[in-house]
């Protein structure tokens, strides 16, 4: 038997299956739910919280797994902003994570990997009005799960705007008081809307809202999460916050690389502002220390 493979089968919807047998680690794929992975299984242990009811309801929002957020992370005020002149609608996370992404290849050589693709439609183009192309590649080897990103604006004479990122919901055993290892300094505590010190520390319990690290330079965290397991995460310097969340008695943390803070649509201060024709590559790897 290879040591990598990749299958289709059904389940609700078509899911693709990366397994890598020297490590005993198995990634799940959804594309036609918002191209996202439902589960993460690293050397053995399953990494990802998933809500199967919310999956398998196509008209619920996902709780679990790792959605993809594209072109903005978090919300807008009143799900909406303006763009040359004009008021676009969009609802919070943007308008990848509910869209039906196609399969576009595998790979089982040297890795056990899916490309899966979303480009612009008649449905994306009346909240976001830009011709763009998602290629994202999904790659089990080494134990570790690679996401290479390519993000592509097929306009030919406006920069496309956007900010992406990740909301991987991260198994936890217990309570939400939790170490992460991370060199920032500062968060935005979006209960109270105020900026406060960052030990290390951050207790989510009791929590509505997420946190977000303001100042990190080194483009890396981990954190503890089930069966006493270490979890990493490394990213692209263009990840530049990281997002914290939770809900109250659900066995999970979100732990989030946004390219851009809540709201940036609305105050168009540090958008990613990518030119006609061109594309932007990025990259976030998971692994996990037993």
């Amino acid at each position: 038997m290879s040591n990598y493979e990749v299958r289709s089968y059904q389940d609700t919807y078509t899911l693709y299956e990366l397994t890598e047998q020297s490590t005993n680690s198995r990634v799940l794929v959804c594309p036609e739910r918002g191209g996202i992975v439902t589960g993460c299984q690293l050397h053995g242990l399953e990494l990802f919280y998933l809500d199967k009811s919310t999956f398998e309801n196509p008209a619920a929002n996902i709780r679990g797994g790792n959605p993809i957020l594209f072109p903005i992370c978090g919300q807008l005020e009143e799900q909406a902003y303006e763009w040359n002149g004009k008021t676009y609608k969009m609802a919070n996370h943007g308008v990848a994570r509910t869209a039906v992404w196609e399969a576009a290849g595998t790979r089982t050589e040297g890795e056990a990997s899916i490309t899966i693709r979303l480009q612009s439609n008649e449905q994306t183009l009346e909240s976001y009005p830009f011709e763009f192309e998602l290629l994202f590649t999904y790659v089990l080897k080494d134990g570790q799960l690679h996401t290479r990103q390519q993000y592509r604006n097929l306009g030919e004479s406006e920069a496309m705007p956007f900010y992406a990122g990740f909301h991987p919901y991260f198994a936890i055993d217990s309570g939400k008081r939790i170490a992460y290892e991370s060199d920032a300094t500062r968060y935005v505590d979006y209960n109270d809307n105020e900026e406060k010190p960052f030990d290390g520390v951050i207790d989510l319990e009791g929590l509505v809202e997420s946190v977000c690290l303001l100042d990190t330079k080194k483009s890396e965290i981990s954190f503890p999460g089930a069966e006493g397991a270490r979890v990493r995460l490394i990213y692209d310097d263009v990840f530049k916050y990281m997002v914290l969340w939770s809900v109250q008695d659900r066995p999970f943390v979100c732990v989030e690389p946004w390219m851009a803070m809540t709201g940036e649509l609305n105050r168009q201060e540090e958008l990613v502002m990518l030119e006609p024709g061109k594309e932007l590559r990025a990259n976030v790897t998971i692994s996990v220390e037993r």
